[in-house]
């Protein structure tokens, strides 16, 4: 009987991978693209390319495990939710409000520690924010809040 289970249990597995996800990323237009358009320090374009664009942007940069199904399927899951919320690739076609929204939401996020989220920090050690470099994303979008310069 465990074998039969294990048997079929690999044979499901095999199927799923016949099943790709679509990681095509859209292009990328520098004019609308937050660090471009921002014309945004090398330290924070590091930080933010880093710490956020895998799932905020559409530079997403798939690891080796987001091709193999179930996980393939989460790790997009991830990607499409991210893009959602916040694409930082599309941030100069957003308007003024939800702009300011999206900041007040990234400076939340980033101060508790739920972005980037704690299960990415695991398999990408560049995205583990240091306290000065929280701090530095924080004071950036905080000016742009405050200057009303997004």
């Amino acid at each position: 009987m465990a074998k039969k289970i294990v048997f079929w249990t690999l044979v499901a597995f095999a199927l799923i991978q016949f099943f790709p996800i679509d990681r095509t990323n859209k292009p990328v237009d520098s004019a609308v693209n937050f660090v471009e358009a921002r014309k945004s320090p090398e330290k924070i374009r590091t930080l933010l390319k880093n710490a956020c664009y895998d799932c905020h942007s559409n530079e997403t940069v798939y690891p080796k495990y987001a091709f193999i199904a179930p996980v393939s399927w989460s790790v997009q899951s991830h990607v499409n939710d991210g893009r959602e919320h916040l694409n930082f690739s599309t941030w100069q076609t957003y308007n003024k409000d939800l702009k300011e929204n999206m900041l007040t939401k990234s400076i939340q996020t980033i101060q508790n520690k739920t972005m980037p989220m704690p299960g990415y920090i695991v398999y990408h050690k560049e995205a583990n924010l240091s306290e000065a470099e929280r701090a530095l994303l924080i004071q950036y979008f905080e000016e742009m809040l405050k200057s009303k310069t997004y």
